[in-house]
């Protein structure tokens, strides 16, 4: 006589462990490549925030002394009881608060160096920089050219 009973093979349910380490794996690895480009992110804006930071008060440096007719390397008239061309800056109204407590060393640049002014009374060269940072020596920190700035 037959046996009218199926035998099924039953497949196991779930997963084994190794598939659920495999899955930890390539999750962790993908959220490792998250940060890293998070990171590498804000490094870069960073960056330019700093760059930008210089660029304005360069121009309008440059600006101030090409109006008011200064020269390079020359010292302003004393306005308000100082040289100090940053002050004069804001002022006039040229610069904001923000990037005049950057000149004068009280705001940090966004990377975490300190700006300085080398001489901050006088009006610089062309080539260079009025007001510069801290972590400009580093090469991922320096802008590419400040020549027309």
């Amino acid at each position: 006589m037959k046996s009218n009973s199926f035998h099924r093979k039953v497949s196991p349910r779930g997963m084994t462990l190794i598939e659920l380490t495999i899955v930890i794996l390539v999750l962790l690895s993908l959220v490792s490549i998250l940060f890293i480009g998070a990171r590498g992110w804000k490094n870069g804006t960073d960056r330019a925030t700093c760059i930008l930071n210089l660029r304005n008060v360069q121009v309008a440096t440059r600006s101030y002394q090409n109006l008011y007719g200064y020269y390079a390397g020359g010292y302003p008239y004393a306005s308000a009881g100082t040289q100090n061309i940053a002050a004069h800056l804001l002022e006039k109204g040229y610069i904001k608060q923000e990037a005049y407590e950057s000149s004068q060393g009280i705001r940090k640049c966004p990377g975490g160096g300190t700006y300085s002014t080398p001489l901050p009374d006088l009006f610089p060269q062309p080539g260079s920089l009025y007001m510069v940072c801290s972590l400009s020596g580093s090469s991922n920190h320096v802008p590419q050219s400040h020549a027309d700035w």
